[in-house]
């Protein structure tokens, strides 16, 4: 330890945050969760960490990889062990202009990736908060406004920039390490320290961007016409049902039907957005012509002592009027969670099933679920959450990761389905066979899934 602690600090060139230190308070703790590290390596280079990854591996210490640190399950910290925050890699560059290939760090938030591209009249498809990391978001997903148009974040990806578990830095892309590749769109922080990606971001116009919304007593109703009208709607528009919002009333809370629709022709804007005005009672309505940039919101830090706890799942056509019911009744009851169903399908749905790690093309829904508070809150929740999602099971299926505060082998059965599972694994194998990324729902490299069938 005190060798391998020896060669970190001469090779090192970041900085080495440790307990006592004055900014170890904050460095410590990711935005939802709290940790004791011995060490937070914070990076100015892909040396800094290769040195990095190869000093937790000689100290025999648990590693975290923070990105954003949004992950509702905290794997950007850890107690004991080894956190590489990657926030000072966040570079954004514009390294191809007639291709609109984008290089971004690891580090970097979509936030800053949206400042950037604005100007140019460019975007990516991405998530819906600014603060949100574009490695941690894009590993396991991406799912957000241009979803329905252009896909996942990770279907945007072209190639990445990889440190692995041996210290190596490697080139992932369709014609370099392909199997790399097609784990990292997908498998999370499983392979290695993404250092930097390459999207195909795309010309963008204002787009138009609100909420339209209904009084509780009409949710039945509105989400099955929702539902049902994006199933026929144009791709340019992407949307999210919420209800039961805590904050707002809890059952008495409006549903809230949030657009985007994704360009700036206000007639075939009217066309997508009209019908849905036409769902029930409206008693708001702000959606209106916005830069692209302008639908990232801000996300919000907890105080401490407050938890977020989210699940979700994802819901195939013939299942959306049976999930929807049972939604409808669980937000009119009294200590219902807080409930969002996100549309996807499009693009999403046209990538071939095993063209990358993410594993759930079919969907056309996502259902997530949060109760957010101090412990005794939410374990008062846990009954009538464990209900619904009882009630939900035989509706449902999988996971999405970046909805998930727990990391359970039934979490990540959820996540990859057996045989994605089994070629994660040997992905696993090959470039971390002694599993140092374990902070995240974890692949290892036995070949058996966490639902113990063999590959």
């Amino acid at each position: 330890m005190s060798s391998a602690l020896e060669t970190l600090r001469r090779e090192f060139g970041g900085d080495i945050i440790e307990p006592g230190a004055a900014e170890y308070a904050s460095a410590s703790r990711s935005v939802l969760a709290s940790g004791s590290p011995a060490y937070v390596l914070r990076p100015k280079s892909v040396g800094d960490v290769q040195a990095g990854v190869t000093f937790a591996a000689a100290a025999g210490l648990a590693l975290s990889v923070r990105g954003g640190g949004h992950g509702f399950a905290g794997f950007g910290t850890n107690d004991g062990g080894v956190v590489i925050d990657l926030g000072l890699l966040a570079s954004v560059e514009i390294i191809d202009e007639e291709r609109h290939l984008v290089r971004i760090g690891g580090g970097a938030t979509w936030g800053q990736v949206a400042d950037v591209l604005a100007p140019h009249g460019l975007a990516i498809s991405s998530g819906d908060t600014r603060g949100v990391g574009v490695g941690g978001l894009t590993l396991t997903g991406g799912i957000g406004w241009k979803v329905r148009k252009y896909g996942l974040a990770l279907d945007n990806v072209v190639a990445a920039e990889v440190v692995t578990a041996g210290g190596a830095v490697v080139r992932a892309g369709a014609g370099e390490n392909p199997e790399l590749f097609w784990a990292i769109r997908g498998g999370g922080g499983n392979f290695g320290v993404v250092t930097a990606f390459e999207f195909a971001a795309h010309p963008t116009t204002d787009v138009f961007y609100g909420r339209i919304a209904f009084p509780a007593s009409e949710a039945a109703t509105v989400l099955r016409r929702w539902a049902d009208h994006l199933r026929t709607a144009p791709e340019e528009l992407t949307s999210v049902a919420e209800f039961a919002n805590p904050f707002a009333g809890g059952p008495e809370a409006p549903v809230e039907i949030r657009v985007v629709f994704d360009g700036d022709d206000p007639e075939l804007a009217a066309k997508a957005i009209d019908p849905i005005r036409r769902f029930g009672t409206v008693i708001g309505d702000d959606v209106a012509l916005r830069p692209c940039a302008g639908t990232l919101v801000d996300g919000v830090t907890p105080p401490p002592g407050i938890r977020l706890v989210t699940r979700s799942a994802f819901v195939d056509e013939g299942a959306v009027p049976a999930v929807l019911r049972i939604l409808a009744k669980a937000g009119a009851s009294q200590g219902s969670p807080f409930i969002a169903v996100r549309s996807v399908g499009g693009a999403v749905s046209r990538v071939p099933h095993d063209a990358t790690a993410y594993a759930h093309r079919r969907a056309e829904l996502m259902v997530v679920t949060t109760v957010v508070g101090p412990q005794p809150v939410v374990e008062a929740a846990r009954p009538a959450l464990d209900t619904l999602w009882t009630a939900l099971a035989p509706h449902v299926n999988g996971a999405y990761a970046n909805f998930l505060a727990s990391a359970t082998e039934a979490d990540v059965a959820a996540i990859y389905p057996a045989p994605t599972y089994e070629r994660l694994a040997a992905v696993k194998r090959h470039y971390d066979p002694g599993n140092l990324f374990a902070g995240n729902h974890n692949i290892r490299p036995e070949k058996a899934s966490p639902t113990g069938e063999a590959g």
